[in-house]
């Protein structure tokens, strides 16, 4: 895989602190360190400096302009295939090493958690389908869609299951926890490319695939689609009534998925969607870690 790694952080200035040394160092959130480098990275790059205050007036406002041509037009263009081949060649010909990395491992966790609460919550009867990409052709098999129809599929099948039961979501003791769907995964990855073009960050590729939802979706599926990203609060409930650490939610970003928010967002609360999947892998990372330890080493993992 590809270094994601930051370079050796600069002598600190009392008078001139570096706010990327200063995020690089906190320890106040679960995210993986590997990860804050490749995200604080990619903060820190001219492409989000300079081109990010360009592209994201721009893919709102092409945004608007889809929502009135799918208006018009609602089954025009529609292809879901074309959208993910889209995607994979900006991947591969124009996004930055780093970003490929947070990307592929998106998926990657978010299928991990499911198949956590899965395993804990249903004994793994539910049904899935998984996302593990290893590289990034893997992504163009529709995983940007499927990811969110997991999520949406995964709420409605456990609480029918709980509904038959009769059962609800209660506090597991650690010792009963099955942490096996969570495993490390970076080292199978793929070296991604890295050449002088691959320099888009993240957050500006994002800016830009979002409109391209728009235009080789229905309405339909690109409003579920960012609808989805309010459900990190619902996962996150999971998690915390099964490990009864309700301060895991202090760390959520995306909420009150009742209450939906604007598409012109999207791209933004897509980030923030990453953000809080890091934050909630990492949690349980650290609970898995923390698995046979005593009480007061298990409240102290969190920092609270």
């Amino acid at each position: 895989m590809t270094d994601t790694a930051t370079s050796p952080l600069p002598v600190h200035d009392d008078k001139n602190p570096d706010p990327w040394r200063a995020l690089l160092l906190d320890r106040s959130t679960f995210i993986d360190e590997k990860v804050k480098a490749a995200l604080l990275r990619n903060n820190a790059s001219r492409s989000r400096q300079f081109l990010l205050p360009v592209v994201r007036p721009l893919a709102r406002l092409s945004i608007g302009i889809v929502q009135l041509f799918r208006l018009l037009l609602p089954r025009t263009l529609i292809s879901p295939r074309a959208l993910h081949a889209v995607i994979c060649w900006g991947m591969r010909t124009f996004v930055a090493p780093e970003a490929n990395y947070l990307i592929l491992r998106h998926f990657n966790i978010g299928s991990q958690i499911l198949g956590f609460l899965n395993r804990n919550l249903a004994g793994g009867t539910l049904p899935a389908h998984p996302l593990l990409p290893r590289k990034i052709a893997d992504v163009g098999n529709n995983s940007f869609i499927q990811h969110d129809l997991n999520i949406y599929n995964f709420i409605i099948h456990l609480n029918a299951h709980l509904q038959r039961e009769g059962k609800t979501i209660i506090a597991v003791p650690l010792g009963e926890i099955d942490f096996s769907p969570i495993r490390p995964f970076d080292s199978e990855f793929e070296a991604f490319p890295n050449r002088w073009h691959n320099f888009l960050d993240l957050q500006s590729a994002i800016e830009l695939y979002t409109p391209l939802f728009g235009i080789f979706l229905s309405d339909d599926d690109f409003w579920r689609a960012s609808n989805s990203l309010q459900l990190d609060e619902t996962i996150a409930t999971y998690v915390a009534q099964l490990f009864g650490r309700p301060e895991i939610l202090s760390v959520v970003n995306n909420r009150h998925p009742m209450i939906p928010l604007s598409t012109f967002e999207a791209g933004f609360r897509l980030m923030l969607h990453g953000y809080d999947a890091e934050n909630l892998y990492g949690f349980i990372n650290a609970m898995k870690e923390s698995a046979g330890h005593d009480d007061a080493a298990l409240n102290a993992i969190s920092g609270y």
